[in-house]
């Protein structure tokens, strides 16, 4: 039986909407070392570049490997910005449900429930119970949630919206998008690869990686979907799509280190943390194509766009 959205979560589902929210980097020396200076001046950064939520301790911010304390500074840090924040829960040594009240006793506005082998509905009732923080669940391609499974999660009192990132399965973001929607809740494109479609495909707002560095790049296509400028939309999905292209590829796990070049080209952290030593190592020249993306000019039309990649595909 269908449970009504608790008021939490319904106010979180609403001051999300229609927003980007920065899937924030961890800053990090090749060591693993985190200052926490250095995150908070990143974090306020990202939300003067148009950033409106942050989540940290995310996929994107190697929250499950970080210690209890870094963690704990990182959301503290976060909360200075004065934006929503959504904090990633699970996976981690604690779990999901110690992560969760740490994000509550530190004032969070919500929760990223990763997935996790198991129960996926009693780990969200779990988290509710323990933390009494909105959630947002989470529709991932590494593990993909049943459309049965997403049903039941999404009927749960505590959850405002679910996040899908299937990377490449078309049919799947619809279906999840639908299934949100029709539960009253909101729908998050992670879809990094597949940003303006999951907007068309209605996508309400955004929880995505590529906005660890370039925030405008990214609220530029929200913004001309809001708009009635097609052709701008157009245009702004092409700059989007040739920067996911280079940095949301194989191996996929060195998108972090991928997302830190940028934010350091774009004077977002220092030189000093845009590491990821968690990651896959990366070939020469990886960074050079990154940036070379990342600097594609603006003044080139879609079309101009459309035709270059084609010509490269092609090469």
């Amino acid at each position: 039986m269908s449970m009504p959205i608790d008021a939490r979560a319904a106010g979180l589902r609403d001051r999300l909407r229609g927003s980007l929210a920065a899937a924030a980097l961890t800053p990090m020396t090749p060591a693993g070392e985190v200052d926490l200076d250095v995150a908070e001046e990143y974090f306020l950064r990202l939300v003067a570049s148009g950033a409106g939520a942050l989540a940290v301790l995310a996929h994107t911010g190697r929250g499950p490997f970080l210690p209890a304390e870094v963690r704990a500074g990182l959301i503290v840090r976060a909360r200075r910005a004065g934006v929503p924040v959504i904090v990633g829960v699970g996976s981690s040594a604690g779990g999901a449900v110690a992560d969760a009240r740490m994000a509550a006793e530190l004032g969070a506005d919500g929760v990223l429930v990763f997935p996790e082998p198991g129960d996926r509905v009693a780990l969200h009732e779990a988290v509710w119970s323990a933390a009494g923080l909105p959630m947002i669940a989470f529709d991932l391609y590494t593990n993909p949630c049943p459309p049965a499974t997403l049903r039941r999660i999404l009927d749960l009192p505590g959850v405002a919206g679910l996040k899908t990132a299937l990377l490449s399965d078309a049919m799947g973001c619809q279906e999840t998008i639908a299934l949100t929607r029709e539960a009253g809740r909101l729908a998050i494109t992670g879809e990094d690869r597949m940003f303006g479609p999951s907007l068309l495909w209605g996508a309400e707002a955004a929880l995505v990686g590529v906005a660890a560095a370039s925030v405008e790049t990214t609220a530029a296509v929200l913004r001309a979907y809001e708009g009635a400028d097609l052709r701008g939309f157009e245009q702004a999905s092409a700059r989007l799509d040739r920067l996911a292209a280079a940095t949301f590829t194989a191996p996929m796990e060195g998108y972090v280190q991928r997302m830190a070049w940028l934010a350091a080209a774009e004077g977002l952290i220092p030189e000093s943390h845009a590491h990821d030593p968690y990651g896959p190592g990366l070939p020469d020249g990886e960074r050079a194509r990154v940036l070379a993306a990342a600097a594609w000019p603006s003044d080139r039309d879609a079309d101009e766009v459309a035709s270059l990649e084609g010509v490269e595909r092609l090469a």
